[in-house]
């Protein structure tokens, strides 16, 4: 920064200054809480996202193994036909919370785990072998959604803390540190001044 060229040494301007400087010390410490809180709500989110992805993966082995089941006593066609039976289809609504000042994704799901008579195929033609393979899929399917909600907010607040940890150490090592070194500039200049228009006093008065 040319400090000499671009600020004028002025009491005035001095003033600003201080007042720039009081400002962007306060900005850095409220964008660090806000990063350090960020980072708090990433850790337990991580927790929660671990713990998800294993519950996923479990409930798709689960799933897949009840649905193998039901094909090798039903058959692949009365399973088929089964599926084209079901009446209704899962409802997703998102909408928004904050977390932080960072909006995050809240999704909403209905029809998705239903009660057995919900279904929509006859109880009477099917077994309960394709009852427990639409009862796993339908919770795979719950835990999917969690999921997607999870490991959506954890995208949202790892790009908020990348981009809260560039103004923290733009102003700690940047806007700071020059507006300190243009105040500084300006304090020297004017003392300079208030000296040598002391010694010109003493001159005019000798």
């Amino acid at each position: 920064m040319a400090i000499k060229d671009n600020i004028k040494p002025t009491r005035s301007e001095l003033i600003d200054l201080k007042k720039k400087i009081k400002l962007s010390q306060s900005g850095h410490k409220l964008l660090k809480m806000k990063r350090d809180g960020l980072i708090l709500e990433l850790f337990e989110i991580l927790e929660k996202a671990k713990d998800i992805r294993k519950d996923v993966e479990a409930q798709f082995s689960l799933a897949s193994l009840k649905i193998a089941i039901a094909k090798s006593v039903e058959g692949s066609v009365v399973v088929k036909s089964t599926a084209f039976a079901l009446k209704d289809t899962p409802e997703l609504t998102l909408v928004s919370k904050n977390v932080m000042g960072v909006v995050v994704p809240k999704i909403e799901a209905s029809s998705v785990h239903k009660k057995l008579d919900e279904h929509g195929y006859g109880l009477i033609g099917t077994s309960s072998r394709i009852d427990e393979a639409v009862d796993s899929f339908e919770v795979l399917v719950e835990k999917i959604i969690l999921a997607a909600e999870i490991e959506t907010t954890m995208k949202r607040l790892l790009d908020d803390i990348e981009k809260t940890k560039r103004r923290v150490n733009a102003l700690e090592f940047k806007v700071i540190p020059e507006l300190i070194e243009a105040q500084n500039f300006i304090i020297l200049r004017l003392e300079e001044m208030e000296r040598e228009n002391t010694f010109r006093l003493k001159r005019i008065k000798g």
